[in-house]
């Protein structure tokens, strides 16, 4: 091979690399289970040319049939249902590297809807393309314990709402939002961009918009946090992980969570 184009396949090597390392859905997933060659290249490809979609659109509705599932390459979703009276509860948050559920498409149809919280970078993935992901093990085993994650995620959830008070909530939600984020490279250790509104929190948390007002001014003058212009800034992290009690465990992410 000439000098050249041991130099051109030097830079594909390299491009390919650099697209691996920002691609959130694969970040995840090999923090969870270590992945072939060949099944990084088939997650690269089923990430290929997501379609931007504007905050507060309905991916799927609850009781439409899912065909397939949406993948999050950017930005925030969200699983959430409405009582008759209009009444929303979230129930759980899709960030980047995110995806809806594998077996999806087993079911007649949505019992939830799945909605943009803000301006996303999303990709369907469709029942065959499912079908082929599952038959690689790794994939397979790492799609299967994400899908454990999002079960002991839940849970959590229904704890914080259940048990905790209003500014330990918020605590603890951003708490995590941190760490899923910092796990597929989109966070820091001060923070992270939060693009959704004081309503999406509040209808996370079981609270009314003003209480947020007034639990994240608690958090404020607590020094834990500064909220300005949808970026969250953590001004005390073990403080704030100390007030929230957040134990990092659900989330399964090892040596990411511990760093």
């Amino acid at each position: 091979m000439s000098r050249l184009a041991c130099g051109r396949a030097r830079e594909i090597m390299t491009d390919s690399k650099r697209e691996a390392a920002g691609n959130p859905l694969l970040r995840k997933l090999e923090g969870f289970v270590p992945l072939p060659e060949a099944d990084r290249a088939a997650l690269l490809k089923i990430s290929e040319n997501p379609q931007v979609v504007s905050a507060g659109t309905d991916l799927i509705r609850e009781g439409e049939p899912p065909d397939g599932m949406f993948l999050i390459l950017d930005g925030f979703a969200c699983r959430y249902k409405l009582r008759e009276n209009g009444a929303r509860q979230i129930m759980a948050y899709l960030v980047p590297g995110d995806a809806g559920d594998v077996d999806g498409p087993l079911l007649r149809a949505m019992d939830h809807s799945i909605c943009t919280l803000s301006a996303c970078k999303v990709a369907r993935i469709a029942p065959d393309t499912i079908w082929n992901l599952l038959q690689r093990p790794a994939v397979a085993a790492a799609l299967r314990k994400s899908t454990l994650v999002d079960e002991a995620t839940l849970r959590e959830w229904l704890l914080n709402v259940g048990r905790r008070s209003a500014p330990e909530r918020l605590a603890h939600l951003f708490c995590e939002l941190h760490l899923r984020l910092r796990a597929v490279g989109r966070a820091d250790e001060n923070g992270f961009e939060l693009p959704i509104t004081q309503y999406d929190l509040a209808d996370t948390t079981g609270q009314t918009s003003v209480h947020v007002n007034r639990s994240l001014r608690e958090l404020r003058e607590r020094g834990l946090i500064k909220l300005r212009q949808r970026h969250l800034t953590i001004l005390d992290l073990p403080g704030l992980r100390q007030f929230a009690e957040f134990k990092s465990g659900y989330l399964h992410l090892g040596d990411q969570a511990a760093a």
